[in-house]
């Protein structure tokens, strides 16, 4: 199976890359931007063509929420003309005001700020204009590298002494990209192999938590780590953020579409940062050990 990545330095780009390697099924073809010229589809023959998402849409500058959704909206057409199915991965962020419960795949998003209102017009007209599409709405993605890596960044800015402020009433799920990246693979192979299953999935992390519960274990963990490694480092501390007085705004996905189509489950997020804790002290390891070398001529 051939894949065309779009977006070659997004965390969830790189977690693909990694996850192929692992594999001898799979080709990846990866593309610098999200601009794409429809001959490049004529001359990779991809299997499918997949987007990572537009991570903080609702923060982001609306131009590049607009520049993103055209983006998308071209390649889609593209994948019309030329018969390949697209996936597009979309943030959790949509549901722009949450849900007291869970959120069903077949709840279309119905957000006020116009950005996301955008996008959602964009996931109207994929579905409405490409039958072999997949949108996948993700939690919000952690990696240690790449653009959007989230958890990477957290790291540096801790360990630099920083100040970590995260919100305590917004409540979400967590989302490995490396999770994702196996998910969309396998996702993928059963459709190469005649599943067709095409149209709109939930893919997050398990376990509900606020950004700041989050923030806040990760440097728990953090100091565990550096501490049961004889480093004596002064964290940067967190601080609770409040933007919703009256309640939590929780945002959770139900993947159980997911699993019932694909068998793809969810992933612990606490177990995925642990993993990724571990591999960034190693990779601490490694920086230290080189710096102790003495120099070369």
């Amino acid at each position: 199976m051939k894949l065309l990545i779009l977006d070659a330095g997004h965390c969830l780009s790189l977690a693909l890359a990694r996850e192929s390697n692992r594999r001898s099924d799979v080709e990846l073809v990866i593309e610098p931007g999200l601009d794409l010229a429809p001959e490049r589809l004529d001359e990779v023959a991809p299997d499918a063509l997949i987007i990572p998402p537009l991570s903080h849409p609702i923060s982001a500058d609306p131009s590049a929420v607009t520049a993103h959704a055209e983006a998308v909206e071209a390649c889609m057409r593209a994948c019309r003309e030329r018969d390949v199915p697209l996936v597009w991965c979309v943030s959790d962020q949509l549901y722009e005001e949450g849900f007291e419960g869970v959120i069903d795949e077949h709840v279309v998003p119905q957000p006020r700020d116009e950005g996301l209102r955008r996008l959602v017009s964009t996931g109207e007209r994929i579905r409405a204009e490409l039958p072999r599409h997949l949108i996948v709405r993700v939690g919000p993605l952690f990696a240690l590298e790449g653009s959007h890596a989230w958890l990477g960044e957290l790291l540096d800015s801790l360990a630099n002494g920083e100040e970590v402020r995260a919100a305590s009433d917004v409540i979400f799920c967590p989302t490995s990209s490396d999770a994702v990246a196996m998910a969309l693979i396998g996702m993928l192979q059963q459709q190469h192999c005649g599943a067709d299953a095409w149209g709109s999935y939930h893919l997050a992390g398990t376990e509900p938590v606020s950004a700041y519960t989050f923030v806040s274990m990760v440097r728990t963990q953090l100091a565990t780590r550096l501490e049961g490694r004889g480093e004596s480092v002064e964290l940067g501390s967190v601080k609770a953020l409040s933007h919703h007085h009256d309640q939590p705004l929780r945002r959770v996905l139900n993947c159980r579409r997911v699993l019932e189509v694909f068998g793809v489950h969810q992933k612990p997020w606490r177990l995925e940062v642990g993993r990724m804790l571990d591999l960034w002290c190693l990779a601490r390891d490694e920086d230290a050990g080189t710096e102790e070398e003495p120099g070369k001529a």
